[in-house]
Parts: structure tokens; sequence; C-alpha cells
């Protein structure tokens, strides 16, 4: 009978639903959009993880809700990066890859999620990581096991053999060893690379589509993948609905990738003009990850690179900026990416101020680049990057304007990711 009884009552409780968590947000001023006005102060409602309301000024909370005071700050929508690389640090020797585990890839993974989150970005998308890491990583900031930001991600990069993203600089016997099944060769075989990644999980697939900085190749930054193979990888990850984002660096190889219709340039270094003409015509964006050029330019200053490396840095550091700010004369759109594990994760928001002085946006439009414009290049435009109600109780709160100095981003004093606070 008492077995019988408690059987009951567990079946009750699982039965009631547990109360919704509310938390009511004072703040002295809010940017809800970018590109609206800023309101005063206001209150918002979070409830079970998502906005559910703004108000003018600072609203009695409802009984059991818990206040938090950032009446003294400038509340705005969490930030989005949308180019890192999570289970990386800089400053790391190459050969370290045939000794570094990804047990130890995850652990790095972890604390570089926290300190991303901490920065005030809730949202990244993670383009090129040992795909068991980033996608257990992927799922333990959602489900809170570990503090993060929402991770958007690609798993490996695709990559032609001996190029960007595959293993190099090895005897044959270490590479085959360390191979990461992201090659490809000809159309059939990159097609099935595609449906691979889509099979295994990958939000988004990612290419190599020419020669990267930091390999240890040494044949420059040209293209990589044939304009058929490009067409096949495209095709196919828009068929199962999956975007593209195409490393890319040289002209002709920004023009190849875009005619194949990719979905976002990454870097986009030395695009000239026939290279915009087709990323507009395709409707490709640009993601310029200036502070990936101020890693490498500390690095070179440290000799931290082999001599193939050392030169590709230094064909690059000369035109900084100068793609992006063609870019977005010529209505090509730019948005926020910043290649973390190049430069130490945590100053992403040091793109603001190249954004602004490079590339020429006014702070609006450069936080607009790291929240309304990722959101949709995420296709999470309904979720994040705007403080509405229904959106994700991303939140992040600063002291001073950041629509007069963007550099207060840099500083970030308050962190909610899914309506959860940051420690």
């Amino acid at each position: 009978m008492i077995s019988r009884l408690f059987s009951a009552c567990l079946l009750l409780s699982a039965a009631v639903p547990a109360a919704a968590e509310t938390l009511v947000v004072h703040a002295g001023r809010v940017i809800t959009d970018a590109a609206r006005r800023p309101l005063g102060p206001s209150t918002i409602t979070v409830t079970d993880g998502k906005i559910t309301g703004i108000a003018d000024g600072f609203q009695s909370a409802p009984g059991g809700a818990r206040v938090i005071d950032m009446r003294q700050k400038t509340v705005l929508p969490g930030l989005i990066d949308t180019h890192t690389h999570l289970s990386g640090d800089p400053g790391g020797d190459y050969w370290r890859d045939a000794i570094d585990t990804d047990e130890w890839s995850a652990m790095l993974g972890a604390k570089n999620a926290r300190i991303t989150a901490r920065a005030g970005f809730t949202t990244v998308r993670d383009v090129g990581a040992p795909r068991d890491v980033i996608f257990a990583l992927r799922r333990a900031t959602a489900e809170g096991v570990v503090p993060g930001p929402r991770i958007v991600t690609s798993g490996s990069s695709i990559s032609i053999i001996g190029g960007h993203a595959d293993v190099s600089g090895f005897r044959p016997e270490v590479t085959e060893a360390l191979q990461n099944r992201n090659t490809c060769t000809g159309p059939e075989q990159c097609a099935q690379r595609v449906r691979e990644a889509s099979r295994d999980g990958a939000d988004l697939i990612k290419i190599t589509a020419t020669g990267g900085v930091l390999s240890q190749q040494a044949r420059g930054l040209g293209q990589h993948f044939t304009d058929p193979e490009l067409k096949a990888i495209v095709d196919t990850a828009h068929s199962l609905g999956l975007k593209v984002a195409a490393h890319a660096h040289s002209a002709r190889g920004i023009e190849a990738a875009a005619r194949a219709g990719v979905d976002s340039i990454e870097h986009g270094t030395f695009a000239d003009a026939a290279a915009l003409r087709a990323m507009k015509a395709s409707g490709t964006v640009m993601v310029p990850t200036l502070m990936a050029f101020t890693g490498i330019r500390e690095g070179l200053g440290r000799n931290a690179y082999t001599p193939p490396v050392a030169a590709k840095v230094r064909m690059t550091l000369d035109v900084v900026g100068n793609a992006a700010r063609a870019a977005r004369a010529a209505g090509v759109p730019v948005v926020f990416g910043t290649d973390s594990s190049v430069y130490e994760h945590g100053r992403n928001a040091q793109e603001f101020a190249q954004l602004v002085d490079l590339v020429g946006m006014s702070p609006a439009e450069a936080i607009a680049s790291a929240t309304t414009a990722a959101a949709k290049l995420l296709g999470l435009e309904n979720e994040v990057g705007r403080i509405a109600p229904g959106y994700s109780a991303d939140l992040i709160a600063v002291s001073g304007d950041p629509l007069q100095n963007v550099r207060a981003l840099e500083k970030v004093d308050w962190v909610m990711v899914r309506g959860r606070e940051m420690d």
C-alpha cells in the first residue's frame, strides 16, 4: 500500500510542471535593436529563458520574481561572433596536432566557451574544430552543463588534399595517422563529404576555398577547389538546408566561391571589384575577421611562425580592412566575425573599433553587424540579435554608451545567456 502511494505521488509530481522562473531586469538604457532609437529607463521581463515583456520605467516585479539591477548600465542584445574556434588557443606550435588529444581540445573548448560568453558573446558560429569535441560542447552549453554561448557549428572544415585544414607539415605516416576524413577530390566525393557532415550533425558547412595563412603548406593563398567541386558542395549543402561558409583570401578564389553561391566569405583579404560583384550577385556576405590579423601580427612579432607561414603573414598585413571597406561601399553586407584562437579568446569585442576605424562603419552599424546581421546569417533572426518579446533572453550590460563609443563593448559588466546569468 505504501509502495503504491509513493508511486502515485511520483506520478503526480511528474505531471505538475515546475513553476516558471521570472527575472526582472531594471535597465537605465536599452538598445533593443541597433537600427532603432534607444529606450530610456526600462523593465525587461524574462520567463523561462525568454523575453516576455519590455516596459517603460522601473516597474514593480511580480511576486516571486527576482530583480536584477542594471539601472546604471546600458543593456543591449547579446553579441554574436560568426567566426570562432573555441577548441584551440593561439601560439601553439603546429606539431602539437600530433600530441594533443581531442579530450584536451574539449577542455580548452569548455574554458574558452565561458571566456567568450563572459566577454558578451552569447552566440557564436564555430567554423573548424574536431566534430565530436564541438558537437559535445554545443550540447553542454545548450543544457547548461558548461557555461558558454549558444553554438552553431560546422564541425571540421572540408578541404582539398594538402590544402588549408588538411594535415600538413609531418612525415607521411604521421599525416596518415592524423587524417580526419575531411578532404575530397572531385564533385562526387565533395558532395559526399557534405552529406557526411550533415549526417554527423553539422549546422552548416565550412570549406577552405583557398590557401590559408597559418597552414604549413607554402603554396600561397590561391583557389583550392575547382569550380565543379565548389558547385557540388554548395548545391548539396543548400539541398540539405545548410549554409556554406568559405574561407577565402585570394580574389579569384573569392570570386569562384561566390559564383558557386556560398553564403559567406570568411576573411576576404584580397577581394577585388570582380570578386565583390560576384558576392553581391550571389547575396554572399563578408566576414572580415580583422582580429585575426591582429593575432598574426602579434605572432610575427614573437617569431611564432615557421618560414612558410611567416611569408604568408607578411602578404596580408598591408591590406587589412581594405577589402571589407570596399565590400561595404559596394553594398556587400559585412558581418561580425573575429577568428578567435588566432588571438586570445575574450578579446572578440576589439573587432568593433576596427570595423569603425578601418571599414568606415558607424558604431550603430558595427553593433548591427554583431546582432541583427549576424543573426540573419546564422538563420536565427527570429531568436537572437534583438531585445523583443519571444526572443531568447540573451542580454549584456555595459557602462557608457556604445552607440557613441563602441569601445564600451570591450568591457562587459553583466551577461545573460538563454536566461542564465554568467558568473
